[in-house]
């Protein structure tokens, strides 16, 4: 891959990192007793966890095919992948800060969406400092999940990302 086109596919992949954060933060996401509402919101949020998990295991599974995508093709493959692992640990963090805020006590130290995003990068990590930590039965439950998640996909993913950029980044390897 040219300079120029590796350097623009960067520059896309960091922007749509930004625009994930951003909508991440931004999303409304206020308390509402609606049982139907809340179900709906349930139903949206696993919807788009799948559809992540989905993405990353695609794009690591082209990652480790035999007939692996290779130059141009596998920088973009590479790329797409950082972006679905950013997806993945922000659709966690959203998960877990819906929980927090429609169900008091399932979690505790975890108030705000910077809360909920430092939890999820110390479970993805498998760091834990325990500060903020599951109490109740439904976030152990989705912690569980995420905690699977992690180390079947996340972790994969992750260093699949490393060793490509560490191998690219080698003299006379591009």
């Amino acid at each position: 891959m040219a300079d120029g086109t590796y350097r623009r596919e960067r520059r896309r992949a960091l922007v749509a990192c930004l625009l994930l954060l951003g909508a991440y933060f931004l999303v409304p996401l206020a308390y509402d007793p609606n049982a139907v509402r809340l179900v709906l919101r349930t139903i949206g949020t696993v919807v788009v966890v799948v559809t992540v998990a989905v993405a990353i295991t695609r794009q690591v599974r082209d990652q480790l095919a035999p007939a692996a995508p290779s130059g141009e093709a596998a920088t973009r493959s590479l790329i797409r992948l950082a972006v679905a692992l950013v997806a993945g640990v922000l659709a966690f963090a959203l998960g877990d800060y819906v929980i927090a805020t429609n169900r008091a006590g399932e979690f505790v130290g975890l108030q705000t969406r910077v809360d909920a995003l430092y939890f999820a990068l110390s479970t993805i990590t498998t760091v834990g400092y325990g500060d903020v930590h599951a109490q109740g039965q439904i976030a152990r439950v989705v912690v569980c999940g995420q905690m699977l998640f992690s180390i079947g996909v996340i972790a994969t993913g992750a260093s699949i990302v490393v060793r490509q950029l560490a191998q690219q980044s080698r003299p006379g390897r591009r």
